[in-house]
């Protein structure tokens, strides 16, 4: 767990920075990298953010100032607006991982293997199992 924590925190700090040199903060880029995967629901935004509805309101409304993402009505359900990166927002948040120099300097250090099975190792770590599978 003391390597996990230390892992994250280390990743996290890395982003920070990367993130303050194109002047936003942290949970503006981690919006940002999450709209990366796709357009997402503005719930989901803040339950994936760990934060309030009322907060993540005002971090996409920083965000789309800046032209870094637009909110657009979902086609299922029109109440519901859903936030989409622009090319702006994939190019800020490309330039964000391409800063984060202390995380990928570390993943240098690993082969194309041990890259792979980094990743597959983190996502049992953090893919939620289905109730039957835990007891």
């Amino acid at each position: 767990m003391e390597l996990l924590s230390a892992s994250l925190a280390a990743y996290y700090g890395d982003f920070t920075v990367a993130a303050a040199d194109e002047n936003l903060t942290a949970s503006q880029g981690k919006t940002l990298n999450v709209l990366r995967r796709g357009p997402a629901s503005m719930s989901t935004l803040a339950t994936t953010l760990t934060c309030d509805a009322s907060n993540m309101t005002g971090i996409v409304d920083r965000l789309e100032k800046r032209g870094l993402v637009r909110r657009e009505p979902s086609a299922s359900d029109r109440r519901v607006k859903n936030v989409v990166l622009t090319a702006e927002g994939e190019r800020v948040i490309d330039v964000i991982r391409g800063n984060m120099h202390r995380t990928l300097a570390g993943l240098d250090r690993l082969d194309e293997d041990e890259r792979a099975a980094l990743g597959a190792l983190l996502e049992r770590v953090f893919t939620p199992q289905p109730a039957a599978a835990r007891a």
